[in-house]
């Protein structure tokens, strides 16, 4: 099922909903059939997704220093948090800056 967060700030961002679910979790919310990120907790939210971003980034170095994919075209690697979540960070960052609420649901 794809969600679709909604700013007066960014464009919308479209997801499925294992990914809304993961970000959502991250920043401490809950995804349910509606739900709101208030500009006023755009600020922590986008800490903790940084933060997440940078141990999940930690991890894959560590990862690849001890196993070495020398056979392994770049383009055979998982793609990491930081971009499957940066259209949300976008946003988030966004409205952040314009003081608006971010949505979905609705």
């Amino acid at each position: 099922m794809l969600i679709t967060f909604k700013s007066s700030a960014a464009p919308e961002v479209m997801m499925l909903d294992n990914l809304a679910q993961l970000l959502l979790g991250i920043i401490g919310k809950r995804l349910g059939q509606r739900g709101v990120i208030t500009h006023d907790e755009l600020e922590v939210a986008i800490v903790k997704l940084e933060a997440a971003i940078v141990v999940d980034k930690d991890a894959k170095t560590q990862h690849d220093s001890v196993h070495h994919h020398d056979d392994r075209h770049e383009r055979d690697l998982p793609v990491g948090l930081a971009q499957r979540a940066y259209p949300f960070l976008d946003m988030m960052r966004h409205a952040q800056k314009m003081k608006a609420d971010i949505v979905w649901g609705v």
